[in-house]
């Protein structure tokens, strides 16, 4: 339905001292903190997960030795959306309105609209991927934080055994088992936390437990040893658009594991409809988020 002269009824009349609602300031590109991107030129696109060998065996003298398979395992696959939102304004209402161009006033609240749609779809993997919602799998069959990946070899963890809230304990324990990580035939990865992604609500937790050079809520004098040692050398950054107020996440230095594809960017287009007059503007893009590699990232729930 188009936009008409009975919405904008002051618009239409002398006197009126200002025109507001579409100036806020906006949290933009916060998924550039998270994610990889790369662009694509299909429909979807899938990365395919390969198995290395299991540790070398002891060859006794004059025997034969022992071979090995490696495979693919799992494939992830991104599935690209298309994303648009369209308005349309009648050709009365663009004649008649006394202060403003309405297609510019509009074309931008639709910019707006775009860049936040963005933003909620690009934290849907972090809070759907939780152990008790398990709404967003990764490409193994299983909830992206789990503490049972599944393996060649058997499993390994991204995610707490016991699910806690951000503090002195959880995160050395999530560092802990970040570091504890194997790959796909059991072998030991070098993996390390670098960047905390979390609620505005645990802003102020996180910057006592990162920056404080002692231990945070204890009467000892002890170092604190996340800050000294550099386990998160990036820190953290807050994500204004997770709505789980208690989970946080640590971005790993796992290649392949968090990642966005942009088949097409944002466009806008405006034409008028020969009948009516109408104006109709319409912005879309196509993108999809996910992950390949589950090891690229760790996520805490919150007790």
């Amino acid at each position: 339905m188009a936009i008409s002269r009975s919405q904008l009824v002051k618009e239409l009349e002398p006197g009126l001292n200002a025109l507001f609602g579409l100036e806020y300031k906006q949290y933009e590109n916060q998924h550039e903190q998270i994610y990889t991107k790369e662009t694509s030129d299909r429909a979807f696109e899938e990365e395919v997960m390969l198995s290395g060998f299991a540790q070398a065996q002891v060859k006794p003298e004059g025997s034969g030795v022992t071979f090995d398979n490696a495979q693919e395992t799992f494939t992830a696959r991104y599935t690209h959306e298309t994303v648009a939102l369209a308005f349309s304004i009648t050709e009365e209402a663009i004649e008649d309105n006394l202060y403003d161009r309405l297609s510019s006033r509009y074309t931008k609240a639709l910019a707006r609209s775009m860049a936040q749609t963005k933003q909620v779809k690009a934290v849907n993997p972090l809070i759907q991927g939780l152990p008790t919602t398990d709404n967003f799998d990764s490409g193994d069959g299983v909830s992206l934080f789990n503490i049972a990946h599944p393996t060649i070899a058997g499993s390994y963890k991204n995610t707490l055994t016991t699910q806690a809230d951000l503090n002195e304990t959880s995160l050395e324990q999530s560092l802990i088992d970040i570091a504890a990580m194997t790959d796909e035939r059991g072998l030991k990865i070098a993996a390390k936390g670098m960047k905390m992604i979390i609620p505005s609500e645990l802003q102020f937790t996180a910057e006592r437990l990162m920056k404080s050079a002692q231990r945070v809520g204890t009467a000892d004098n002890d170092t604190n040893a996340i800050r000294s040692m550099g386990m998160i050398p990036q820190g953290y950054v807050v994500n204004n658009f997770l709505t789980d107020t208690d989970a946080f996440y640590i971005i790993t230095d796992v290649p392949n594991g968090m990642k966005y594809f942009e088949r097409s960017p944002i466009s806008t287009k405006m034409e008028g409809d020969f009948d009516t007059g109408n104006m109709r503007y319409k912005a879309r893009e196509r993108y999809s988020f996910g992950v390949s590699d589950p090891r690229g990232i760790f996520g805490v729930e919150g007790a």
